[in-house]
């Protein structure tokens, strides 16, 4: 297997060839540590000409920030939104305006199971009885299978959201998919992500103006009060804090 450190490749020599055989691994670590202080767009840049067409942004229609920079990198990239059946129409919404006036190529991915369906074997309302279940069902699993023909996928992830970010590398290993995992605004914060957003009339969703600081499924998400932690809307008071998809 040729690697990184065998043959002395950097990320951008790499082709699609290479990628067939090359140590995803190693790659995805030494991108983490050589791009480290590059610029959302640098990173961007550095997958858009590594993966090619084997790269895909994911995005939860909070806001289209990271989709925005991608489409800068990777005019028509694939933008993956997951259509959990639970989502608020202004999420919706923000989908369908990002698939309208983005330079992008919107593909919605849904689970094997509609709402209905999930009631029908689980009962009803499996979010509230057993989230965990809910949101594998729902997110972990669609995403799994609609990652297959990608090499590498980006996020939005950023490290100051909460302690269990914190450390979220800009670029590394998502040993659970064995794919390389971006998160080109890992470094940013809310002030950041609110100047590009003014600097460049990004789209956001409208629960941000409503008092909303994290938009989920719209039977775990409310409304955050002053003082609380950006992502304490979030399954609110059932020691959850993470859906699956990032750990």
């Amino acid at each position: 297997m040729t690697t990184i450190q065998d043959a002395g490749l950097k990320a951008a020599d790499l082709t699609s060839a290479d990628l067939e055989t090359a140590d995803l691994k190693a790659l995805a670590e030494q991108a983490g540590r050589d791009l480290e202080d590059a610029t959302p767009l640098e990173i961007l840049t550095w997958a858009a000409e590594t993966f090619g067409k084997k790269f895909a942004v994911t995005s939860s229609m909070e806001d289209a920030v990271v989709a925005h920079l991608a489409s800068r990198a990777f005019p028509g990239v694939d933008v993956v939104f997951l259509d959990t059946g639970y989502h608020f129409e202004e999420t919706i919404g923000t989908r369908d305006a990002v698939e309208a006036v983005m330079d992008v190529n919107v593909i919605t991915l849904t689970p094997r199971q509609s709402v209905a369906e999930q009631d029908a074997e689980y009962g009803p309302k499996l979010h509230d009885r057993d989230p965990d279940l809910c949101c594998a069902l729902r997110k972990v699993k669609p995403l799994e299978e609609g990652l297959t023909a990608y090499a590498a996928w980006a996020t939005g992830l950023r490290r100051d959201e909460s302690p269990t970010r914190a450390n979220t590398p800009v670029v590394g290993w998502d040993e659970k998919r064995q794919k390389v995992k971006v998160s080109p605004i890992a470094r940013w914060t809310q002030d950041d992500v609110d100047a590009y957003v003014l600097e460049h009339g990004v789209l956001t969703n409208p629960l941000l103006m409503d008092g909303y600081t994290s938009v989920g499924c719209a039977p775990c998400t409310r409304r955050v009060a002053e003082g609380e932690d950006a992502r304490a809307g979030r399954w609110a008071g059932r020691g959850k804090t993470e859906c699956g998809l990032h750990g």
